[in-house]
């Protein structure tokens, strides 16, 4: 059973009222509150710092079809293609045709692109033009993140709250209008209420044993959608990046698709460049195909693979990857001169809140962009570099959907006071080391019925032992959400009966047309199926 609400509170617990609360402090929360109106109060929210974000880490860049040599038309099929045919056609031509404007926009708020007599772009994978801007050669998300946390501190209508973990969403009937938030700092309940609500709370990453994600990406802001009433959509779908530094750390470094697209290879222990055995786009190829070809690698050598970036050459290589180049030295491995171990680790949540094509969510004033959101742009594999690209137009299109409907009525705060039983820290933090070591090894990059009825089995024994306890700690709050966003994940997982994309079933290795639709979920109600070109499900009598 899925509890409405996780933790104690009461009309006690209220601080404030805003027009505007905006949870999340990556490009699409920062975004949101850039171009939301100066005569609206806004609160802004961060889990941790403002920087601790999956954008503030993000090094490829953005693919917008700037170059002269290309095309929204291009960078539409080639979204389409990495997709696995499962994108949402209409979001994808909403994505490439204004995210051409919305970069315009943060170039002239002064996020300052690399350039090479103007714009400098790169290839990644499976792009068929060269359309990735970047900057600082390899911390496009550091410079973009930087640019807009400053104008954003500067806005005297915002207020910005650091260390608050949202716990759920206050609702009337179908009407989002608040929430409950955990100060950190202060260890306290805090209620603020608002006339609208955008969830910007980034991706789940922490899911899983290895991962690319900062600490905070826990997935909560799809969970307390979920128990709010909200739908979610194509969970089973999550992407797992080639090509991490493979040594031992609680967030694996990334090393950008960037370096395969300026010329970088890939070997096995025995030194072959193996991937021509996999795609004919070799280390070009989509991200799910590129991943699966070194687990496989790994399992028939037993050893490591390895990036090559010597043919880039040390000068370009210093030039265009610093961060890269320093991080790895750190490490003992000159990238200049040594092969640099790799390894997959999760990466990027396709599934997510279910949204429109303006970021509204099934609930009345609650809205949701970026990562935590699901429109449907990616499919079941998204395209290198389109992350930021879709953060930037749907913070946006909030906000232009916001300024076109009536705000939540003002309602008394309920009370929250079950019979709730302590569980201790040690606890909670031993379920996290069990469910990201379960997702990792039995609902990750190869997936097969056995595992993902194992891994559900011991799930749902966490979320049982877990029901109606507490304890006043963030970890508490991050593993209720993981849980839950895991049981649905391996639900789905289970259901779809095909491989697509991210999603590889070794016992359903091929895909069918039969099941080109959504998986979706709502609270206390059988599963949802919409095809794939008709959403929004709660628009249409799926």
């Amino acid at each position: 059973m899925i509890e409405r609400f996780i933790l104690p509170f009461s009309e006690k617990d209220f601080e404030k009222e805003y027009d505007l609360i905006i949870v999340g402090s990556g490009i699409a929360g920062l975004i949101s509150a850039y171009y939301a109106p100066e005569n609206f109060k806004i609160a802004l929210f961060s889990k941790d710092r403002l920087e601790e974000s999956n954008t503030y880490y993000a090094q490829g860049g953005i693919a917008v079809a700037l170059n002269p040599e290309d095309s929204p038309e291009l960078h539409y099929k080639d979204t389409l293609s990495a997709g696995a045919d499962f994108n949402e056609e209409k979001i994808v031509k909403i994505v490439v045709q204004e995210g051409i404007e919305r970069v315009k926009d943060l170039i002239k708020l002064g996020v300052n692109f690399d350039k090479i007599d103007g714009l400098a772009f790169t290839k990644e994978a499976a792009h068929s033009k060269r359309r990735i801007i970047h900057a600082q050669g390899d911390a496009t998300g550091y410079e973009v993140a930087r640019t807009l946390i400053n104008i954003v501190k500067d806005r005297k209508n915002t207020n910005i709250y650091e260390h608050y973990v949202l716990i759920d969403l206050l609702t009337y009937e179908d009407e989002v209008y608040g929430g409950v938030f955990f100060d950190t700092k202060e260890r306290k309940i805090r209620i603020f209420t608002s006339k609208y609500i955008i969830l910007a709370t980034g991706g789940a990453g922490q899911l899983y044993l290895h991962t690319t994600n900062p600490l905070t990406a826990t997935g909560d802001g799809i969970a307390i959608a979920f128990r709010a009433g909200a739908r979610i959509m194509d969970l089973e779908f999550f992407q797992f990046h080639p090509t991490s530094l493979d040594v031992a750390s609680p967030q694996r470094f990334l090393i950008s698709e960037a370096v395969r697209g300026e010329g970088a290879y890939l070997l096995n222990a025995f030194g072959e460049r193996f991937m021509l055995n996999y795609h004919p786009l070799a280390e070009l190829a989509p991200r799910d195909v590129v991943t699966r070809a070194i687990f496989f690698e790994m399992l028939e050598t037993q050893d490591r693979i390895y990036l090559d970036l010597r043919p880039i050459g040390e000068k370009k290589i210093k030039e265009r990857f610093p961060n890269i180049y320093k991080k790895c030295m750190e490490h003992g491995i000159d990238i200049t001169k040594e092969l640099v171990p790799v390894s997959p680790a999760a990466h990027y949540f396709m599934g997510g809140i279910e949204t429109d094509e303006y970021g509204r969510t099934n609930l009345k004033n609650l809205y949701a962009c970026g990562e935590t959101a699901c429109t449907g742009l990616h499919g079941a594999n998204r395209l290198a570099s389109n992350s930021l690209l879709e953060g930037l137009v749907f913070g946006k299109r909030c906000i232009d959907a916001i300024l076109n409907e009536d705000p939540a009525k003002n309602h008394s705060i309920p009370k929250h006071q079950n019979n709730l039983l302590n569980i201790s820290l040690n606890e909670v933090n031993q379920g996290i080391k069990i469910l990201k070591k379960i997702l990792w090894d039995k609902v990750g990059i190869i997936r097969n019925e056995t595992e993902l009825k194992d891994a559900e089995n011991i799930i749902d024994n966490l979320i049982e032992k877990l029901h109606n306890s507490f304890i006043l700690d963030r970890s508490f709050v991050e593993l209720k959400n993981m849980l839950l966003i895991s049981k649905f994940m391996i639900n789905s997982a289970l259901i779809r009966k095909e491989s697509r994309g991210a999603h590889f079933r070794i016992d359903y290795p091929k895909s069918k047309e039969e099941w080109k639709k959504h998986i979706i979920w709502e609270r206390e109600k059988e599963v949802i199926f919409c095809e794939v070109n008709s959403l929004p499900s709660f628009k249409k009598n799926c």
